[in-house]
């Protein structure tokens, strides 16, 4: 660890290195951040910010944790079985495990959006403290899948724990500053809960593909999310006219 400091406080490569890896690990935390906010807006007001802390907070001691463990975490990309052709390991069968659940939590909110019944509604307004239990569950649930390949990339990107330590907090403080404006943008904005829910199952459906070793590249789908966030900003934009308009008249 100090030879690394060292190396970063003398290597302009190093700085290279982690303003790179920097930047690699807030893309990669856009997803966490998504499911994070989506699920804490269903929990009373009161709870979700608290929910957001526990949660991010948990991603950081999950990523730190993992780091501490590289050794551990390479040999998660090791074959375990063949089957269907091809080899899967651990990390394989997270990715697939992580974006059945993306799927099916996304597909699920999706519905009760459409068709908001009291009897599918997925916190019990009389039972706040099981909610505020099966969200944090949830969030613990998918911090461990983005943990992994989150780590996994940094693993591949450079070999100086010191710069992969550094960018993951950065990452998570910058997931930490962002979560509640997000979150709170979200719940002014309802269509935008569509929008969200959607990226959700176009990254738990890429999580999938992963899995199964069809590689998708993230520049792919990052581009398609900020072209889809582009058009719903114009919308927003033309909507609020449109009032402001209707206001004066």
């Amino acid at each position: 660890m100090m030879e690394g400091l060292a190396a970063l406080a003398s290597e302009p490569a190093a700085w290279a290195a982690l303003a790179t890896l920097v930047a690699m690990e807030v893309v990669l935390g856009v997803d966490n951040l998504i499911f994070i906010s989506v699920l804490s807006n269903k929990l009373p007001p009161e709870q979700r910010v608290r929910a957001r802390r526990i949660g991010i907070s948990l991603a950081l001691v999950m990523r730190l944790g993992l780091l501490a463990s590289i050794a551990w975490i390479m040999q998660l990309t090791a074959p375990l079985f063949e089957a269907l052709g091809r080899a899967f390991s651990w990390r394989d069968l997270i990715l697939i495990a992580g974006g059945l659940f993306l799927v099916w939590k996304a597909t699920k909110e999706i519905h009760h959006t459409i068709d908001p019944r009291a009897d599918d509604e997925m916190f019990d307004a009389g039972a706040l403290g099981i909610g505020f239990t099966a969200a944090i569950g949830q969030i613990i649930l998918l911090d461990l899948v983005f943990s992994i390949d989150s780590i996994i990339t940094a693993v591949g990107m450079t070999d100086n724990l010191a710069i992969m330590v550094i960018a993951v907090v950065c990452a998570v403080m910058a997931m930490m500053f962002a979560a509640t404006p997000l979150a709170d943008f979200i719940e002014r904005n309802p269509t935008v809960v569509m929008l969200a829910l959607s990226f959700l199952m176009l990254i738990g459906t890429t999580l999938i593909a992963e899995g199964f070793g069809a590689h998708v590249p993230k520049g792919y789908v990052y581009a398609a999310m900020a072209f889809s966030a582009l058009v719903e900003g114009l919308n927003i934009l033309a909507r609020r006219r449109r009032e402001a308009r209707v206001a004066r008249d």
